[in-house]
Order: structure tokens, then C-alpha cells, then sequence
């Protein structure tokens, strides 16, 4: 028993060594793959050397992280063998079980729970921790981990799995969402709900188009430029906006595009508008078709130095206006100034309904008041009754429908001027 003793204490510290070898490496498993890159990009772009290490390795995460399995199923099971060896020399074949018990009790209490519960709560400071070391452990095991690699990924391609890296831009999208959602999570963050929108309108600008934001036609305001100029300046001054569409003979023969600035320094210069000929301070129109997306317009009033466009469809109608303050305030919600008091279009009663203008955007709906109402079917809450109603409703007539209930209060012509709307969440006074 005593000869039987000398392997016993040799093996020991062996096994201890396996046991922190396998701790580190589940350590460095755990961190890598639970690293925030966007945090790491960062700090390597202010200098940071252990960062830029980090980087490294995420550049070559699959190498890395067959490099650390590998290490640590090899520590793993020599443990195992030494102590199963060792014990069923002590104990004969119940030594089997004694090994199996309390080496897999250590590994996983020791070299796996404890290593990788602390890597994930500290992902990021113990990527940066051990960077230099796991840069070594995969100089030495990278040449074993490429080759279990390549056989790995050679049954993975027998059995019709995808092994490629080729990005998906949906999986990337969604990625990016969630981290938007996750941001601010923390009550206390009273900014964060804002923070959010605007991030997520951000991403939306890839898929609205100009259509969804712009001013419909019916609520622009133009100009006959074959009019006196006299009356043109006196329209200008009643008018809340700095830029007008001209048109000739019909509203939807846009000629031209007068700035407010413009005309008054003419008629300045000119010491009355008498003189002033309107062609002489117009400037082009700029159309542009009204599946034309929010960002790809936001990068064309950037480029062109222009801030307002008229919509069109695919025959040339004119739809409406669009400038670039309706796509600023996609991004940070609107943008009130003296001319808007009452562009809004919404007043909240006590009970918790609405009086609505028909031509207020969805959109703005959902996103002051936390609604859910879909925005692919109509642009406007009008638009949206007139979709799920089937018809022209008449006034006083009440549809519910998404939880809401829509009341239509006054109707121009065919068009739904103005609603009450009551959320699921408001009183429901009784009708009278």
C-alpha cells in the first residue's frame, strides 16, 4: 500500500494543475464568446493594446474557440484518466467509480460552473485579462484546433449544415434592434425611452419611403405664378412656410419653387413688387417619385444642398411636398416653432380620448402615445378607419377595431376630417 502511495501524491498535483488549466480555459471559452465587440472596437480605437488583442480574436473566433475546447477537453479527460488510473490501482475496479465521482464533482464545480459563471458576469474584463495568454494558447493549439475544425466542418457538410460566414443582413438588423431595446434598461434612466425612439427611427429610414412622411397636396400650398406679383407677395406673407410651389394652369403643373427670402430681396432691390417678374426669382422644381426611400432622400438633400422636393406618383401627379425637416423629424419627433401651434392636430380629453384630425400621420400616433396601430396599410389615422371600414363612413358612425374605437365627428366632402379616438386603456364614457 505504501509503494501504491507514491503515485497517489505525484498524481495529485497533476491533477490540481489539469484542474486550473481547465478553470482558465473555460474562463477564456465563455469571455471571448461573451465579449461585447462594439466595446472592444472602442477602447482599440483609444489605444488600448489588450483591446486591439481581443479584436484579433474575435476576427478569428472559430480558431479561438476550437483552440480553447480542445485544451480543455484534453485537461478534462487526462484528469480523469490520471485519477481513474491512480484510484483503481488503490481500490481495484470500485476505483473507477471513486475517480468518476469525485473528479467530475472538481471539473465541474472547479473547472467549469466557478471559471465560467465569473467570465460571464465580467465578460469584457476577463476577455481583456486573458487576451495575451489566449493569443500563446492558440499559437500551440491552433494547428490541432484547425485540423479537428476542418474534419468537424467536413461531417457538418455531409449532413447539409451550413458551414459558410456569409452575413445575413436580417440576423445583423435584428441584432442591432435588440441591442437598441436592451439600451436603458435600467429604470432609472429617465432619457432612455427617447434615446430609443430616435434610434429606431433611425433604422427605419432604410424602409419608409417619402410617401409616408410627406405633405399630401391636399394640405400645400400653392401659387398661380401667372398672377400679379403683387398677389404673390401678399400669399407669400399669409403663408406659414418659407418655400411655395408655383404652378401654371392647373395645380399639377408645378413650374417652379419660390423662396420667401428670394422674392422679398427682389422686390426690395426693386423698390415695389411692380417691376418684379416672378420667373426671374423662382428656382427649378425638384420631383422625385414617391417610392423613393427616407434615407436615400435624406442623402439627396445633403448632396444637392436642397431641402424640399415635390412627390410624385408614376404618372407625374403630383402627391404632395416633402422636405427636410419631415425627415429630421421622423428621427427626433417634431419640430414645433411659432407656425406650428396647432399643426399638430390632437387634443387629449379628460376621459382619455382624442379629437383627431384625419391627417394626422399613424406614426406620430404610435409613437407619442405608445400605440401599436399598423402602419403598413395606411399613412394616416384616416386613411386607416377608411381601410378597415370598407367605405365612406358618414358622420357620427363608430367602428373598434385593433382595441380602439374610432368616432367620425366631421367629414369634408369624402375625406375624414376630423375623429375621436378611445384607446383600450381610456374611460368609457357612456354615450349620450
Amino acid at each position: 500500500m505504501e509503494n501504491l502511495e507514491v503515485p497517489l501524491v505525484a498524481a495529485a498535483p497533476l491533477v490540481l494543475l489539469c484542474l486550473l488549466l481547465g478553470a482558465y480555459l473555460s474562463a477564456a471559452e465563455t469571455a471571448i464568446t461573451g465579449v461585447s465587440r462594439p466595446r472592444m472596437h472602442r477602447l482599440a480605437q483609444q489605444g488600448n493594446r489588450r483591446a486591439k488583442l481581443v479584436n484579433h480574436l474575435l476576427d478569428r473566433k472559430d480558431e479561438t474557440v476550437s483552440a480553447v475546447l480542445l485544451g480543455s477537453n484534453v485537461v478534462n479527460i487526462f484528469s480523469a484518466s490520471l485519477s481513474t488510473a491512480v484510484l483503481t490501482a488503490l481500490f481495484g475496479a470500485a476505483g473507477v467509480v471513486y475517480a468518476t465521482v469525485a473528479i467530475g464533482i472538481m471539473v465541474v464545480i472547479f473547472a467549469e460552473v466557478m471559471p465560467k459563471t465569473w467570465a460571464l458576469l465580467r465578460a469584457d474584463r476577463v476577455a481583456l485579462m486573458l487576451a495575451p495568454s489566449i493569443i500563446v494558447s492558440l499559437k500551440i493549439l491552433g494547428p490541432f484546433a484547425r485540423a479537428v475544425s476542418w474534419i468537424s466542418r467536413a461531417f457538418l457538410h455531409l449532413l447539409g449544415a451550413r458551414t459558410d460566414r456569409t452575413p445575413d443582413p436580417e440576423e445583423h438588423d435584428e441584432l442591432l434592434r435588440g441591442a437598441i431595446e436592451l439600451h436603458g434598461i435600467d429604470l432609472t434612466d429617465a432619457d432612455a425611452p427617447a434615446e430609443k425612439a430616435m434610434l429606431r427611427s433611425v433604422l427605419d429610414l432604410g424602409d419608409r419611403t417619402v410617401s409616408d412622411v410627406m405633405v399630401h397636396r391636399g394640405s400645400v400650398a400653392l401659387i398661380d405664378a401667372d398672377e400679379p406679383t403683387e398677389s404673390i407677395v401678399t400669399q407669400v406673407l399669409a403663408a406659414p412656410y418659407t418655400r411655395l410651389p408655383l404652378y401654371r394652369s392647373q395645380p399639377d403643373n408645378i413650374v417652379g419653387v419660390v423662396h420667401a427670402k428670394d422674392l422679398f430681396r427682389a422686390v426690395n432691390a426693386a423698390g415695389g413688387p411692380a417691376t418684379v417678374r416672378i420667373a426671374d426669382v423662382m428656382t427649378p422644381p425638384w420631383f422625385i417619385p414617391e417610392s423613393t426611400i427616407l434615407f436615400d432622400q435624406l442623402n439627396a438633400f445633403q448632396a444637392r444642398h436642397e431641402h424640399f422636393a415635390i412627390v410624385v406618383d408614376e404618372y407625374g401627379v403630383m402627391l404632395g411636398i416633402v422636405t427636410l425637416e419631415d425627415i429630421i423629424e421622423e428621427i427626433v419627433g417634431d419640430i414645433e416653432d411659432e407656425h406650428d401651434a396647432i399643426k399638430r392636430g390632437v387634443i387629449r380629453r379628460e376621459d382619455g380620448s382624442l379629437i383627431c384630425q384625419g391627417s394626422v400621420p399613424i406614426r406620430d400616433l404610435n409613437r407619442e402615445f405608445g400605440w401599436e396601430l399598423p402602419e403598413d396599410v395606411a399613412t394616416t389615422i384616416a386613411g386607416l378607419v377608411l381601410y378597415e371600414a370598407r367605405r365612406i363612413p358618414e358622420v357620427g358612425q363608430t367602428y373598434a377595431f385593433y382595441g380602439f374605437r374610432f368616432e367620425i365627428l366631421k367629414r369634408e366632402g369624402t375625406r375624414i376630417a376630423e375623429l375621436r379616438i378611445v384607446p383600450p386603456n381610456a374611460i368609457q364614457a357612456p354615450n349620450v
